[in-house]
């Protein structure tokens, strides 16, 4: 028990501490206070402390749970409990970042809005004097999807107000404030199109008359509205008031007493952190120890087969022979995705509007002339999830197929499966934003069970194999008729491989033909 609680309970504890403690500090030293860099909020609350708290539990801390005899008859139990851990980490993590940014705001209290360009800047505001002209509205619509599957679709209705010290300044063309408030609902992400549009006008009128009994002068305090998606929907609210010059100083009401800014965010922090680390004491206590592997670590030898499974997880993304184009395609995959998470265009996901911009498939844009869409919208990725699941099964089937067809042939076919996909997509649906490598993902799968079903692979290779792709195949398929997914992408994908398969498999069985007979002459030759 001493061992456990030494090499796996102590180590958790202080890391859990230092991560808390060290990455909020950082967060507001750096993006608070000295205000070095300017990256989204999501990026820097949400993005960074979860790529920090994997890293700790995976690489970190994970190859220390060797010493707990985690085999079982049905796989390891290594990568459920890194998962645990990763979750005990992240939890306070997650919310001291909301703390941090909540209790370390300052309220400025101004005589007049006036004073605001004249103080320095802080996080929140009481105003004495202002006028809010509600009759000048920008408005501005949002629309992004969330959850583990895409299965939420978010809608958003921005309006900005000018704000003036008095109602003779109106005819001022800058104001010096801008007030701001958001609607916001979610529905299925499942729904058609048309019910889609039916839900919006509903909730757009739903807002409407909202706006319209709000007394907009009635408020505690105001929230300044930092670098956030929230923030761009603002600044495109402010650009549609036909009537005013654009200030980007966006300001929030807040019914509630300045006191109660921080909620029980504290004693979450305190509370998550003591709840992960009682349940991780009791997943440390329950396994026997494996000797060896304690002997080892006391004895401060390497550990071989670690190093071993390291490198075989970062080989999955380095180009070697037999295996040179996937890498480069995840890669290509990941890196456009990191791109876009730094310019700050989201994390989790991305609105329509920016995919758009950055070459997402579109009917309406393509078939007016812009057709390099068809192949740009294969790289990009609506959020971390679809990205993550897309490169797990090109991982897969582009090991397996690469070695078949050669880095030539894989890339040939990935590039026209994808853009066959993309043509299947503006063919059934006539105006919807499609992003995504899963077109030309299915396409290598079509490939994959072509091969299959015409015995390019041996025979007890094939039955395992094509039950899983299979599985897989069915499943995407049934996700995509469940709504809010580019099915016809999928299945022009899909198609498009499986006749590749079938046209090329025949000069796969020869070639693998001409190459058993050369073997066989040459063991001849040798004998």
């Amino acid at each position: 028990m001493k061992d456990k609680i030494n090499l796996l309970f102590k180590p958790f504890v202080f890391t859990l501490i230092g991560l808390t403690f060290g990455y909020t500090f950082l967060h507001w030293i750096i993006f608070i206070e000295l205000e070095l860099f300017q990256l989204k909020e999501i990026i820097i609350s949400f993005g960074i402390p979860i790529v920090l708290t994997a890293l700790a539990a995976w690489f970190i801390l994970r190859p220390r749970f060797k010493i707990l005899n985690l085999e079982a008859k049905r796989g390891n139990w290594r990568d459920f409990y890194s998962a645990i851990m990763w979750m005990a980490f992240t939890a306070p993590l997650l919310i001291a970042q909301q703390y941090v940014v909540s209790s370390t705001g300052k309220l400025t209290e101004l005589n007049s809005i006036n004073e605001i360009n004249k103080s320095e800047p802080t996080k929140y505001y009481t105003i004495k004097n202002f006028f809010i002209d509600k009759f000048a509205t920008g408005l501005h619509s949002a629309f992004d999807v969330s959850g583990k599957n895409s299965e939420s679709f978010n809608m958003h209705i921005y309006v900005a107000l000018p704000i003036f010290e008095s109602l003779k300044d109106t005819t001022i063309m800058e104001p010096l404030a801008w007030f701001g408030i958001e609607y916001q609902k979610t529905i299925s992400n499942r729904l058609e199109p048309n019910e889609k549009e039916k839900k919006y006008q509903e909730f757009a009128k739903e807002s409407q008359l909202d706006f319209e009994h709000k007394n907009v002068s009635e408020f505690v305090y105001l929230d300044r509205i930092r670098h956030s998606d929230k923030r761009e929907g603002y600044i495109e609210a402010i650009k549609a008031n036909p009537k005013y010059i654009p200030n980007e100083i966006i300001l929030e009401p807040i019914n509630e007493p300045f006191e109660a800014r921080n909620g029980k965010k504290l004693e979450w922090i305190i509370g998550s952190s003591i709840i992960g680390s009682i349940v991780w004491l009791i997943m440390v206590l329950v396994p026997k120890i494996d000797e060896n592997e304690l002997k080892r670590i006391k004895e401060g030898k390497p550990d071989y087969k670690a190093q071993k499974e390291f490198q075989e997880f970062v080989g999955f993304l380095k180009p070697k022979k037999g295996y040179f184009i996937t890498p480069i395609l995840i890669n290509a995959n990941i890196g456009i995705y990191l791109i876009m998470a730094l310019m700050g265009f989201g994390f989790i996901s991305f609105k329509g509007q920016d995919l758009l911009q950055l070459g997402a498939n579109y009917g309406p844009l393509t078939k007016n002339g812009e057709w390099w869409r068809l192949l740009t919208n294969t790289f990009l990725h609506g959020g971390l999830m679809h990205l993550l699941a897309n490169m797990f099964g090109l991982t897969f089937v582009g090991g397996i197929l690469e070695p078949k067809l050669g880095k030539l042939k894989l890339l040939t076919f990935y590039l026209i499966t994808g853009i066959l996909a993309s043509f299947a997509s503006i063919w059934w649906y006539e105006a919807i934003i499609s992003v995504g490598a899963s077109g030309s993902i299915l396409g290598i799968y079509g490939i994959f069970l072509a091969f299959l079903l015409t015995k390019i692979f041996p025979p007890e290779f094939s039955t395992s194999f094509f039950i899983s792709t299979s599985i897989f195949i069915g499943y995407t398929l049934l996700m995509g008729l469940a709504g809010g997914i580019d099915n016809a992408a999928h299945i022009g994908g899909l198609l498009s491989g499986f006749v590749v398969g079938l046209i090329i498999s025949p000069i796969i069985k020869n070639k693998q033909k001409i190459k058993r007979l050369n073997k066989t002459k040459k063991a001849s030759l040798l004998r």
